[in-house]
């Protein structure tokens, strides 16, 4: 842990300077503030009597930190963590970072600074060796997103499984020829693939990679990959999406292009937002457990703050449903499973 005369060792100023600098003496000049300030940082320096106070310090906050806010899933999941949070009067600082790593790490700096009394990411871009070190500066959970090998709770739903069930739904209604949709190469991203190929895999059906689609978001994305698939000439009869935004996306620029949905290609999506009931034909999708998830990570968030540790081997696996609608069946039966 630095020190003072490491400030002003790497300041190239006396301790005397600096300490005039820490208790905001008028008579010091600005280049030397600099210079001072510049060197904190670089130490990663908090003054002993700060620090004390900061340690000492509560604010009620939680930060969350979501990639965007236009995404329904996050939205709701934003909703249910509110609920226990003003239960418990607490508020939320809500952290949109883009997909961006730097803004990711901005944010992270507020359990540095003490600015709020806990974190919890939805997602993240860095690798996890450069975001679990401020774990260690305040109680962090991770919220459907999660890394195998951490020291933070995790609270999501098994994407393997997930994926699986709803891959093998499209071979059981006849198809084996089955494209796959995903957004980036986090886990979450990689285990939704790994469902998928489980399942054609186990039917020994063929898996074709330029019908295995990345960076596919929401609804845009879902109309450009539909598109695509529909100028191949070997081209899936199916497609499992990651998100109903995507599949609603791709449901319209079949109706675009005079195709039938599930007849000409069967889609299926992830999440069970409300679009998945208003779109037509209405979605076959995954239902996450969205509400739970949210409400879940905030208890468990409360719970680091008011013992002041984190259970390093907490996993909380919720659990999920297969909706069974028209985008993959032409007679409807409703089913639930």
């Amino acid at each position: 842990m630095a020190t003072i005369a490491d400030v002003a060792k790497r300041a190239g100023l006396s301790r005397a300077t600096v300490s005039r600098v820490l208790n905001n003496h008028p008579n010091v000049t600005e280049d030397k503030k600099r210079l001072v300030r510049e060197a904190m940082e670089a130490l990663n320096y908090v003054p002993n009597t700060t620090a004390q106070r900061l340690r000492n310090q509560k604010t009620d906050t939680i930060a969350i930190l979501v990639p965007v806010l236009t995404n329904p899933f996050f939205a709701y999941l934003l909703e249910a963590m509110d609920m226990v949070a003003t239960q418990n009067h607490l508020q939320l600082l809500i952290c949109q970072t883009r997909y961006s790593k730097q803004k990711e790490l901005d944010f992270l700096e507020l359990l540095r600074t003490k600015q709020v009394d806990g974190l919890i990411l939805t997602s993240y871009e860095n690798e996890w060796k450069k975001i679990e070190p401020y774990a260690e500066l305040g109680p962090m959970v991770l919220c459907n997103e999660y890394e195998r090998q951490t020291k933070v709770p995790v609270v999501r739903m098994d994407q393997v499984e997930a994926s699986y069930i709803g891959t093998r739904h499209l071979i059981e209604q006849g198809h084996e020829r089955i494209a796959c949709t995903n957004g980036d190469k986090s886990n979450l991203g990689k285990d939704r693939q790994a469902g998928y190929r489980r399942a054609l895999e186990e039917y020994d059906l063929p898996i074709h990679q330029e019908w295995v689609f990345s960076n596919v978001y929401d609804i845009e994305d879902g109309k450009r990959t539909l598109r695509t698939i529909m100028n191949m000439k070997d081209r899936p009869t199916a497609v499992f999406t990651g998100s109903d935004q995507v599949a609603a996306g791709m449901i319209m620029a079949a109706k675009a292009l005079g195709k039938k949905v599930p007849d000409d290609i069967a889609i299926i999506g992830f999440d069970d937002q409300p679009i998945a009931r208003v779109v037509e034909p209405a979605l076959t999708t995954i239902r996450q457990p969205i509400e739970e998830m949210g409400k879940t990570a905030m208890d468990v968030m409360i719970d680091a703050i008011a013992h002041k540790n984190q259970d390093s081997h907490l996993e909380i696996l919720l659990p999920f449903d297969l909706v069974i609608r028209d985008s993959t069946m032409s007679k409807l039966k409703s089913i639930s499973k």
